[in-house]
């Protein structure tokens, strides 16, 4: 039976297999049809290529058991791929952006029918594989950055696709650049979300979707628990929460009946929360904060 790291490593495969058949294809279509749209878009496509192989990477690094040096694996490999990810989207809008201005400066004369065809395959191609990977993708930072890869090439398809029907209707070469500048700053706004969600759990802060209010509620909701403190929540890789705390218990109890208990809270965190690596640190007594130090008295001089 297949994991769920199986299917993400080949969706992304199917992926990276579409992306690099069509990417020459829009390469030669740009060149050949003087289009600054689907050059553009090629470019953002270059960037979906290699973009696509570090997420694979980042994937099958992902998946390597733990090791005495790398107690919970690699899993974090995958979350600094969406933040490669992230940088190459930058990188691409800038370069967009910059021949934009360019072209604007000196039009250049493009096929609006050659356009057309090359853009809309490249639509279907995009669209092919962002259902692969939507599939597989579950709440992936690095499968969301590739979707976001795929999703900003989709829609600078259709801008190209626009650019081509302005020029065959009006003549209006003056659109295709226009339409670049567009894709520059979609590509550019989809990187900086990217960025911004991988900085999230890097930063180890609370994973989207989960409140630590409303996790102390519960665990103090539950049966024999008194209180807890020093709850902390983040996420080991974009998709993976986990949880350590202290949890005061009512007692007396035995030994056996703490671990009992212990285990019952771990299976509410995971069954309602989706937090299966919960570290519960379990007392039976309030935690009481540390003595006040003492204040030194005045030093004697000892006379003989």
């Amino acid at each position: 039976m297949h994991t769920r790291a199986d299917r993400r490593r080949r969706a992304l495969w199917w992926a990276l297999g579409l992306n690099g058949g069509f990417l020459a294809v829009e390469v030669i279509g740009g060149v050949v049809f003087g289009s600054l749209a689907l050059l553009a878009d090629a470019a953002h496509m270059a960037s979906d290529t290699v973009a696509l192989g570090v997420a694979l990477g980042a994937q099958i690094l992902a998946g390597r058991p733990a090791s005495p040096r790398h107690t919970y694996g690699l899993q974090r490999a995958e979350v600094l791929g969406a933040q490669a990810n992230g940088l190459l989207l930058l990188l691409a809008a800038a370069a967009i952006m910059a021949e934009s201005v360019r072209r604007f400066g000196s039009p250049a004369t493009v096929s609006g029918p050659g356009v057309v065809a090359v853009a809309t395959l490249g639509l279907a191609v995009n669209l092919a594989g962002m259902v692969i990977v939507a599939r597989a993708a579950g709440r992936s930072l690095n499968m969301r950055g590739v979707m976001l890869h795929m999703g900003s090439d989709a829609a600078g398809s259709l801008g190209a696709i626009g650019a081509g029907v302005a020029v065959v209707v009006a003549g209006a070469d003056w659109v295709d650049p226009a339409v670049a500048v567009g894709i520059a700053v979609l590509v550019a706004t989809s990187a900086l979300w990217l960025l911004r969600d991988a900085t999230r759990v890097l930063l180890e802060a609370t994973p989207r979707g989960l409140s630590v209010t409303e996790i102390a509620a519960a665990l103090e909701a539950e049966e024999r628990v008194a209180a807890v403190h020093h709850l902390h929540v983040w996420n080991l890789a974009s998709d993976t929460p986990a949880l350590s705390a202290h949890v005061v218990l009512d007692g007396p109890l035995t030994l056996h009946e703490a671990q009992e208990q212990g285990a019952a809270l771990k299976a509410m965190l995971a069954r309602r929360f989706g937090i299966d690596h919960a570290t519960l640190e379990l007392e039976c007594h309030e935690c009481l904060p540390p003595p006040a130090a003492p204040v030194p008295g005045p030093t004697r001089t000892r006379t003989s």
